[in-house]
């Protein structure tokens, strides 16, 4: 009985370490993905923000064509589109950024856990 006493309290033992080090890694994992979205959320801001400054310099081309018909509205207009194309490639960083950050879920360390049951069972039903 004391043999089986000591291999109750090993594996409590045990159990408990697993329990800590899965959630160790499910910390881990969280924060990882939560670094990613948050990186991802500021591009997108970044990509909001150059879009307004296109817009706004296009309005400015604009109103220099109509104002002055000369090549200054060229160069507005073409400083306009260089920051809508930054604003498109910025934005579509920033989407990827996102999408590995979803969903925020520790999913490796859920299928770790799943698998460490398992294998728990395994040895029980033994």
């Amino acid at each position: 009985m004391n043999e089986t006493h000591r291999l109750v309290n090993d594996l409590s033992d045990q159990v408990t370490r697993l329990v800590k080090d899965e959630l160790r890694l499910a910390r881990l994992e969280l924060t990882e993905k939560g670094r990613h979205a948050g990186f991802g959320a500021g591009l997108f801001g970044a990509a909001g923000m150059l879009a307004f400054l296109g817009g706004a310099t296009l309005v400015a081309a604009v109103a220099l064509l109509l104002a002055l018909v000369m090549p200054a509205w060229a160069a507005t207009a073409v400083v306009a589109g260089a920051l809508f194309v930054i604003a498109a490639v910025v934005g579509l960083v920033g989407k990827k950024q996102v999408e590995r950050a979803t969903p925020p879920v520790p999913s490796e360390a859920i299928e770790s856990v799943k698998t460490d049951i398992d294998v728990v069972k395994g040895k029980v039903r033994r």
